[in-house]
């Protein structure tokens, strides 16, 4: 029997999170249970503008690696993308070579097909080479393609690394690096996917078409008569700030070092006539600055700020509600500064946030794809996207395959894309046609796009039959190896499993043994390895212990992936005995279960959905919500599926109100456990059902026991 854990909360946590942030009850609760308290982390669950995303800039290379581009379109250089075969790489790849058509460029673009191993090969680079091409870039990968990219440089290629991958001890001699994982990025959320790392480049090379790229900008302002505080922007992130009370006057300004922060700027201020006579009686007319006032130009964008000064636009900031320390009038200044440039922006280059809200459809898929960590701006990259696609704007090719998967008109969440979406475009991949899903996207005939997605159904069924079939030859051989790594570890090797689908068995594997599993095919003398984690194992930390036998490998904490020769087999299986004999298992998630509120019968309504939405999307780390109602009423039930995997709908009434409630494989319970009229304790999600175009909703049961 599960353990049913409800964590206590206090009254007065609750109750700040509902005075300061206007949730109700239930939602204060819920988030103080969940340790979602901070501002920093609630704005994500709260907010989705896009101004709370993090500045592209922010990478400390993103300049570079913009200028290394637009010295490419000025010499009329020959572009290489080359992505990955699975979501992320594929999205990834579709995202850059779009914005680099549209500047012009001569690019082109290459996955790893057929029996290809992952990441940057040899040949690619070669091929290059020969085609006369002189800039390469990586999109979800590189960051362990030392030898290619060192081979790159020998011919005479620039190499610009787009990755999200754990980076190796020696990084590749690339011209320009972009991996929020490495040391130095300068990138402050290091869990963003490789998609999303090739959006911030692509959003950054639009910035670099207006006249604000690298422009140096400062703000500043006078607080209480004599403070005088300012900030250095360049591409609109903070660079360096300095702050002096002037209280004395104007006779240490030349020590001070404001005048040096000063030359050469172009400074802009709130209110010229408050700030020139507050600098005036500070230093006399004998000291002239060169001033630009924004808050008329502002006001024509945004017309609610114009008779707002910055004490009162600080209070009204959504960035200081969220913020641990109290706002200054200096941030609040930042915050609308740019915020009004990149209305401005939008204004005049109105194909930019298009091409955002088109990006961020694919970055949303490579979120889900990738398992990344529904926090921080993934949740506003997420959302976004999919508030765009239920608002009826999904981009061309997802149409097409939303169309015939019969998703269009159904509000979709992250679990439609975890179950249909993301399944079909990584078959391709599996499939050794990666391509396929990369030109769903880039087809710009609506007649080709509809054939790439019927290919692409179409190998998501070979998939489905490939997989059953690598299944079934193991038989028994995962608890076999259960009880050879004494329970914690599950290893299966076997040839005949395809080796498109050997992820797909490591995560069954996880499935049916709930340790950590690794699932090996082997290919022309080569094997190729899958790993998944369970219990709080890190995968790419796991595999590292091995040294240096692989060919080679890389990946996340949840999932990662390796090859070897046949030479370095037997090593690697003696070398996995002795490494499991040490790992520590944490605690197996399947057997508790995480209760966020206790609800009585008057709460469980239509609207409970509204909570649900507010969590959403739900995901890695942002698991779904788990309701508990006591002593609901069996009504009736029903035994659905056949085969092996039986399920169980059953009809509880909970208060006034009766309910459909799916058990997935627990159809065995019935009449064993429970019968129809038994009174049970339910800890349950709350979901929406579509079926024929009609919503409703129903629960699904997470488990179950009878009410005492």
């Amino acid at each position: 029997m599960k353990n049913w854990n409800k964590k206590e909360i206090s009254r007065e946590q609750a109750l700040s999170l509902h005075q300061k942030y206007g949730l109700d009850a239930l939602e204060s609760s819920i988030f103080a249970r969940r340790g979602i308290t901070a501002g920093c982390d609630l704005l994500y669950y709260l907010e989705d503008d896009a101004r709370f995303l993090t500045n592209p800039y922010e990478f400390s290379q993103m300049e570079d690696a913009v200028d290394r581009i637009l010295a490419a379109v000025d010499e009329g250089e020959k572009l290489l993308i080359f992505g990955d075969r699975d979501v992320d790489g594929i999205t990834a790849t579709a995202v850059l070579y779009e914005q680099l058509k549209r500047m012009g460029l001569d690019v082109s673009f290459r996955l790893p097909s057929g029996d290809d191993a992952y990441g940057l090969s040899m040949a690619a680079v070669e091929e290059f080479a020969k085609d006369y091409g002189s800039l390469l870039i990586t999109v979800d990968c590189g960051i362990s393609n030392l030898a290619e990219i060192q081979r790159a440089q020998e011919l005479g290629i620039s190499v610009i690394v787009t990755d999200h991958h754990n980076p190796p001890p020696t990084l590749p001699p690339a011209e320009v690096i972009l991996n929020p994982k490495c040391q130095d990025s300068g990138y402050p959320f290091k869990d963003i996917s490789g998609c999303a790392v090739a959006f911030k480049l692509s959003q950054a090379l639009r910035f670099s078409q207006t006249e604000l790229y690298k422009q140096d900008i400062c703000l500043l302002n006078v607080r209480d008569e004599s403070l005088v505080e300012c900030l250095k922007l360049r591409n609109l992130t903070k660079r360096k700030s300095f702050q002096k009370d002037f209280s004395d006057g104007a006779s240490n300004i030349s020590s001070s070092g404001l005048l040096d922060f000063l030359r050469g700027e172009q400074i802009f201020v709130w209110d010229l006539p408050k700030v020139s006579a507050d600098l005036k009686n500070i230093f006399g007319s004998g000291v002239d600055f060169n001033l630009f006032d924004l808050r008329p130009e502002a006001a024509k964008i945004i017309p609610s700020v114009g008779r707002l000064s910055l004490e009162r636009l600080s209070a009204l900031s959504k960035f200081a509600l969220y913020s641990e320390s109290e706002g200054s009038e200096l941030d609040a200044f930042y915050n609308i500064f740019v915020t009004y440039l990149n209305k401005k922006i939008e204004q005049n280059f109105k194909g930019h946030k298009d091409a955002d809200d088109r990006d961020m459809q694919l970055v949303m898929l490579s979120v889900f794809s990738d398992i990344m960590p529904l926090k921080n701006e993934n949740r506003i990259l997420a959302k976004r996207a999919l508030e765009t696609i239920n608002l009826g704007r999904p981009r061309p090719g997802l149409i097409e395959l939303f169309a015939r998967q019969g998703l269009l008109g159904k509000k979709l969440c992250a679990k439609d894309m975890g179950w249909n979406v993301i399944p079909a475009l990584n078959a391709a991949g599996r499939l050794g046609t990666p391509e396929d899903s990369l030109n769903l996207f880039l087809a710009e005939s609506p007649d080709l796009r509809e054939e790439y997605a019927a290919k692409i159904l179409g190998h998501n069924e070979e998939r489905k039959k490939l997989e059953n079939a690598s299944w079934e030859y193991l038989g028994g051989r995962p608890e076999k190896s259960l009880q050879k790594f004494n329970g914690k570890f599950c290893l299966i090797v076997e040839e005949k499993i395809h080796r498109g689908v050997v992820g797909r068995i490591a995560a069954k594997l996880v499935q049916r043994t709930k340790v950590p599993s690794i699932a090996m095919s082997k290919v022309d003398g080569t094997y190729i390895g899958s790993m998944r984690t369970a219990r709080g194992v890190h995968c790419t930390k796991f595999l590292d212990q091995f040294g240096d036998i692989y060919i080679n490998h890389g990946g996340h904490a949840g999932a990662a992936g390796f090859s070897l020769t046949s030479e370095n087999f037997e090593l690697f299986t003696k070398k996995i005995s002795g490494i499991v004999q040490e790992l520590v298992l944490g605690e197996d998630e399947n057997q508790s279960v995480d209760i966020d509120a206790e609800l009585s019968a008057q709460y469980v309504n239509e609207d409970l959905i509204k909570v649900v939405d507010k969590f959403e999307p739900y995901g890695n780390e942002n698991p779904e919500l788990i309701f508990m109602t006591k002593n609901a009423k069996i009504a009736g039930a029903q035994i659905m599926g056949k085969g092996e995997r039986q399920h169980l709908k059953l009809f509880v009434e909970i208060g006034k109100l009766k309910w459909p409630a799916l058990w997935w494989d627990q159809a065995a319970r019935l009449g064993t456990e429970f019968k129809v009229g038994d009174f049970i304790d339910l800890a349950y999600n709350f979901q929406r059902n579509t079926f024929n175009g009609h919503e409703d909703r129903q629960l699904v049961i997470v488990d179950a026991r009878k009410s005492s």
